[in-house]
């Protein structure tokens, strides 16, 4: 499901901080100015950061329930970003590694 980019540490560690920190934002400072001036800026930071972690991590498939979930009003108070890179970034035993 992932592109067949390098998935360093480092990487996911990236992946992750942005995550908690685009939900921080959407959860602790945009709702006080909704449907104000800073709505719009909610819909180009949940682009971005879609972006970004298509670049950090490669294409994954959870990605699309969670950006749709972004766009509509009132999802985004939930750590949606946060939740899809951990899943997307979750460590798997191989079958290698488990035998």
């Amino acid at each position: 499901m992932m592109a067949p980019q390098a998935d360093t540490g480092a990487r996911r560690r990236w992946a992750r901080w942005i995550a908690v920190i685009a939900d921080a934002l959407q959860i602790v400072i945009f709702p006080a100015f909704l449907p104000g001036i800073l709505s719009p800026l909610n819909d180009v930071l949940d682009v971005v950061v879609a972006i970004v972690m298509v670049i950090l991590v490669g294409w994954h498939i959870a990605f699309i329930p969670t950006f749709v979930a972004e766009v509509i009003p009132g999802v985004g108070l939930f750590p949606t970003w946060t939740i899809a890179v951990l899943f997307v970034t979750r460590k798997r035993k191989s079958k290698v590694e488990s035998a």
